[in-house]
């Protein structure tokens, strides 16, 4: 059954939807020999609680197995508490008709998230095995994502790396910080590249090598050098600028179509908001 991932026979297994000889097998480990007869019952797709939205999408690539979106700041990925509608989800289920049952009940075909006010590309399975392979190119590392953004002041020098963990701020539970390992954190990296110094600000590329939540937010705060418009992170720094969040943006995204195999490459252009923002800036500068 090569459509289904591993995860999911896992959990028909645990559900008692697979027999060994006539019997519910309900464990993973048993070892199977040569004339054992499996019977696999794939239930029908739980039905979603959520209600399709007619929410226009900026498309950057689409196929049967796969779908890229450009998205915008202000949209929530995924259902949450207080972002029940009006999410990612709710305008793909009105687009695709394939999404069922893919990645979660919540977050159907979700292979990676982009925060609320991050724009740019993100990719969405409509797939069992699409969502299987998007998501091991992005444990392999393989798939590549990177960011731009604009920061407070300049790092030291013009490329390095951030290796710092990530976990639960310890007395703020809506936040993320650098925390020891032992504390819970898992690992947590990013490269950095400074693409133009512009005063008192810089325009950063990052690419992850982890994916962790608010990952360059706070890595970038930790060095001193938050992200202009960060309403968490950002230490209220004031900034004649309207921004509606951040000034981050998924830039490009790099992958590997998940059947055939070709690589793809997804480009999202700079929202207004960005470029206005580069604009007076520079302005400030001359």
């Amino acid at each position: 059954m090569p459509d289904l991932s591993r995860s999911r026979i896992q959990k028909l297994i645990e559900n008692g939807n697979v027999r060994l000889n006539g019997r519910v097998c309900s464990s993973k480990k048993i070892k199977v020999i040569s004339g054992d007869r499996l019977l696999v019952v794939i239930p029908e797709p739980e039905q979603l609680d959520l209600t399709p939205e007619d929410i226009p999408l900026d498309i950057l690539d689409e196929d049967e197995h796969l779908i890229i979106v450009n998205k915008p700041a202000g949209m929530v990925v995924h259902p949450a508490p207080g972002h029940y509608t009006g999410t990612l989800v709710h305008a793909l289920l009105h687009h695709c008709d394939t999404l069922a049952g893919i990645g979660g009940v919540e977050r159907p075909g979700i292979v990676h998230r982009l925060d609320k006010d991050t724009t740019g590309a993100i990719v969405v399975a409509k797939s069992d095995l699409a969502h299987q392979n998007l998501q091991a190119q992005i444990k392999a590392k393989t798939a590549r994502r990177e960011y731009w953004g604009v920061v407070y002041g300049s790092f030291p020098t013009a490329t390095g790396k951030i290796d710092l963990p990530i976990g639960r701020h310890p007395s703020d539970r809506k936040k993320m910080a650098v925390v020891p390992l032992e504390k819970g954190a898992r690992e947590a990296v990013t490269y950095w590249k400074t693409l133009e110094r512009i005063g008192n600000y810089s325009l950063m590329q990052f690419l992850l090598a982890t994916g962790r939540t608010h990952q360059i937010r706070v890595h970038c705060a930790y060095q001193g050098h938050p992200l202009l418009g960060d309403p968490v992170y950002g230490s209220n720094r004031s900034l004649k600028v309207n921004l509606s969040g951040q000034a981050l943006h998924a830039r490009r995204l790099s992958l590997l179509h998940p059947v055939s195999g070709e690589p793809i490459e997804a480009i999202s252009p700079l929202p207004a908001e960005f470029t206005k923002l580069l604009q007076v800036l520079r302005n400030r500068t001359n």
